[in-house]
């Protein structure tokens, strides 16, 4: 609520009352300080062709209860906004404090109308008549406005509305288990941030050790190349032995080619003999 002007702030002095003020009886009483001034300016329009000093009369008892409703409109207003404070937005707080200045700056209007009604009643001019139907147009146009703005406060931002104020538990309720929620989702991510963190040392760990242990066994392919394997020497054996077997078999055929050769020589000896002979 954003007033037309910017309007000094007053304040009314605290009346101490013998008993308590209950909440939710600003609306009933507002509704009264809204229609009277409504009824009195009919009054004083027709009162100008009447001139009667009754209607007159009537229309001065008329604004002091207008007086006393918008002061009784303040008491229980008060009652009610701070009962709605908590629950309220920033904006709507701050559309009650306007509520609250404008509604002090109307209880000190009709008492104003008061007292300038007194006194036109005095002179019993027509210019004064007309003067104060004007100003009390201007009154009533106020009223109404202020009427419109406290009816935001309570449908736009929910003041004094049981269902909204428990909405609003309900919702303060679900932010503080959010927050906890946060903070457990917190904890809950830091741990699993070291378990990740142990997890990465683990593979890495056993990723070096699957290093070592392949560049261990390259070692070893590349030692059994430059080294002769025992299947190989075996082999190499194996052929040699295969090799030596041949000329075995040769020298035995040389032996027995020998004894051959040895029985000719005896003959040749014997026949040598014979011919000495």
């Amino acid at each position: 609520m954003s007033l037309p002007i910017d309007l000094p702030a007053i304040s009314i002095p605290e009346i101490p009352l013998p008993i308590e003020i209950p909440e939710l009886i600003h609306p009933a009483i507002v509704h009264f300080a809204i229609a009277i001034p409504v009824v009195i300016f009919l009054l004083e329009i027709y009162n100008l062709a009447a001139k009667r000093r009754t209607i007159s009369a009537f229309s001065l008892f008329l604004l002091m209860l207008v007086t006393v409703a918008l002061f009784g409109a303040y008491l229980t207003g008060s009652i009610d906004g701070k009962a709605a404070w908590d629950m309220l937005s920033t904006d709507g707080q701050s559309d009650l404090k306007a509520h609250k200045l404008l509604g002090m700056y109307l209880v000190y209007a009709s008492a104003f109308l008061v007292v300038l009604k007194l006194l036109i009643m005095a002179i019993r001019k027509t210019v004064g008549r007309l003067l104060f139907i004007l100003i009390l147009g201007g009154f009533i146009a106020v009223t109404l406005y202020q009427g419109k703005e406290g009816g935001e406060l309570v449908y736009k931002y929910g003041a004094n509305i049981e269902r909204v104020a428990d909405m609003s538990s309900d919702a303060d309720d679900a932010k503080e288990e959010l927050e906890e929620a946060e903070e457990n989702l917190k904890e809950l991510q830091a741990k699993y941030d070291a378990l990740s963190a142990e997890n990465n040392k683990a593979d890495t760990a056993d990723e070096t050790l699957k290093e070592d242990e392949n560049k261990a066994a390259a070692e070893e392919v590349d030692s059994n190349k430059t080294t002769p394997s025992e299947d190989e020497n075996k082999a190499e054996e194996a052929d040699s032995n295969e090799t030596a077997a041949p000329s075995e078999d040769v020298t035995k055929e040389e032996s027995e080619s020998n004894k051959t050769v040895t029985p000719s020589e005896d003959t040749n000896s014997s026949t040598d003999t014979n011919s000495s002979n």
